[in-house]
């Protein structure tokens, strides 16, 4: 078995090597710099110098005004005055670069590199931009000849190796190694870039010779001699390797290299129950650290997975490691883990999650999980204690604040649902997931409008809408409370439209959208509407409101006989504040506004 973390190829050490490179094409990254006191001047006559450093100054200050159709006027004409200015060519190709015209862009800049050779950030500019055309032939050209004129650059070398890298020119990469290390000195990394680099040639005795000799000339450093003893085991050298793990462990029998790569050598050899006692051992161990258990772990559980094992061996091994390390909340939340995958019984899973919270109180993705879970079986007192608690330890969660107030609403507790909301609020941010904060909104407005405050509910409904504009259950209700005042029915049309869009067989939203044209005495298409609404409300209670509305709508279109019949139907199944009304339409006949 070879555990993910602990690879015996050291390519870890090459990653500033081997890491793919993108530099920006030259004139989309940064401002350009136009101004002319470094620039060596041609031979110009005294008036057409002055006539060329007026011009260009001038097109310096339009460009940072932001005139750069002005400034590129500006910089044509300098080239009338002056066509072998390198300063002029260098500023264009910003300008044909935001043209999306990278061959311009290019010449412009190749042409300023070749009038002033000796100018490095004209020639790093051409380099940069041949990478992003990924032209790296025309790149190495260019970053070895900027070298060239200033071998304190050891950044330029490193670019090359990435592009050497990028040829796979194995040679010129450990060529360039080379150079670096003249003028930065002999490192570890080095070396052991060097390593990685023999590695990839496919030189493996040029490859152990340099991992060897960094093991040698470092004798205090065991990590060397365990990626020795690493190296040795993918390369057949089990034996040697063993030897390399058994003097390291002597030296440091708490090392957790060591224990973890003479683990690997167990497995490796069939040695199962040296294994198993030494697995056992780390596990169980004070001196290890958590991360090291945490990958012997997970890499225990996906081998489990793949032969699809006993699970039980599995959590019989985390109880005792449990046992082994009651402080370790990273050890006890892997636990938890694995039992939600193994699909365990509800009880065992939140029992695991709450002891990790008991270690480990801030433990913020332990408590949302079990969180989730209370929400599911609607335990509303469970969700609020967990959220309260979850906001001290972790005050810009807004996810605690946003079920808290879900919690006391389900119990008719309005006014702390909405403290609760507006303690959230300073948990939004520009990171914050758009859907839960339209959610967050949407019911403040609701609650809002609850209590009567109609100004701060239509404000978080706006809000709810900014973060989510289609957030449809939000759309209908603004739309309804909109129609009900008589207030901006357009507006709450247009809403409501989107809704009945949406779900175009939602009773609540046709009713709405019905009740909105009524509003607007557009009553033959409210007609069409409520019946759709009334076609679709197919619950075993159907709603006292929309068949009230089919009455209104239907007395207005003069079928005052079938407005009868839906009132008298309404009016057995509303609350009693509603039936005084409809008793009053049925006794006069006619539709009475609220």
């Amino acid at each position: 078995m070879k555990l993910n973390s602990r690879k015996y190829v050291v390519w870890v050490v090459l990653g500033w090597v081997m890491t793919s490179f993108v530099i920006p094409l030259f004139a989309r990254a940064n401002r350009i710099d136009m101004s002319v006191g470094n620039q060596p001047k041609e031979s110009l006559s005294y008036n057409d110098q002055r006539r060329f450093d007026y011009f260009f100054l001038e097109a310096t200050q339009q460009q940072n005004a932001g005139h750069l159709d002005v400034a590129f006027d500006l910089l044509r004409h300098c080239l009338r005055i002056n066509p072998n200015a390198p300063e002029v060519y260098f500023a264009q190709a910003r300008y044909f670069s935001e043209m999306n015209n990278d061959s311009l862009a290019l010449a412009s800049l190749e042409k300023a590199a070749s009038l002033r050779p000796e100018n490095s950030t004209y020639q790093e500019s051409v380099a940069q931009y041949y990478i992003g055309t990924k032209a790296y032939d025309k790149a190495i050209a260019a970053y070895e000849k900027l070298f060239a004129g200033n071998h304190e650059r050891t950044d330029v070398l490193r670019l090359l190796l990435q592009l050497y890298n990028q040829q796979k020119e194995y040679d010129k990469m450990l060529y360039t190694l080379d150079r670096i290390e003249q003028s930065d000195g002999v490192s570890e990394e080095l070396t052991l870039s060097k390593m990685g680099v023999y590695e990839m040639k496919g030189d493996k005795k040029a490859a152990y010779n340099t991992l060897k000799s960094l093991s040698e000339t470092h004798p205090n450093e065991i990590n060397y001699r365990v990626m020795l003893g690493n190296w040795l085991m993918q390369n057949d050298g089990q034996k040697e390797a063993y030897k390399i793990y058994m003097k390291a462990l002597k030296e440091e029998p708490e090392n957790s290299s060591v224990q973890l790569s003479l683990y690997d050598y167990y497995q490796e050899t069939g040695e199962k129950e040296k294994a198993i006692l030494l697995r056992n051992e780390i596990l169980n161990s004070q001196q290890i650290d958590s991360k090291t258990k945490l990958s012997l772990l997970q890499q225990l559980i996906e081998d489990n997975e793949r032969q699809h094992g006993d699970s039980t061996e599995v959590l019989n091994l985390f109880d005792k490691v449990i046992k082994a390390n009651p402080k370790d909340a990273d050890v006890a939340e892997v636990a938890a883990a694995y039992m939600n995958l193994k699909k365990l019984p509800k009880e065992q899973v939140n029992a695991a999650l709450q002891r990790v919270l008991d270690i480990a109180p801030d433990r913020s993705s332990a408590r949302l999980t079990l969180l989730r879970s209370y929400v599911n079986d609607k335990n509303w007192n469970k969700i609020i204690e967990l959220c309260k608690q979850g906001a001290q330890f972790t005050p810009d969660e807004m996810a605690y604040y946003y079920y808290m107030a879900w919690s006391y609403f389900q119990q008719d507790q309005t006014q702390p649902a909405i403290d609760a909301l507006k303690r959230g609020v300073s948990a939004i941010n520009s990171q914050s997931d758009a859907g839960l904060v339209s959610e967050f909104y949407g019911m403040m407005g609701d609650l809002l409008h609850q209590q009567g405050d109609e100004k701060a509910a239509f404000a978080a409904y706006d809000s709810c809408l900014h973060w989510k504009d289609d957030n449809i259950s939000c759309l209908n209700n603004y739309a309804y409370f909109l129609s009900i005042g008589g207030k901006n029915l357009q507006k709450a049309e247009q809403m409501s439209y989107k809704t009945v869009k949406a779900e175009p067989k939602n009773a609540t939203y046709l009713d709405t959208y019905a009740w909105i044209l009524f509003m607007q005495k557009r009553y033959s298409e409210a007609k069409i509407y409520i019946d759709q609404a009334l076609k679709n409300d197919t619950d075993s209670t159907q709603s006292g409101v929309i068949i009230e509305h089919a009455g209104d709508i239907y007395a207005m279109n003069g079928q005052i006989d079938q407005a009868l019949q839906y009132w008298n139907q309404a009016v057995k199944i509303v609350g009693k504040d509603e039936k005084a009304l409809i008793e009053r339409k049925i006794k006069l006949k006619k539709y009475l506004a609220k």
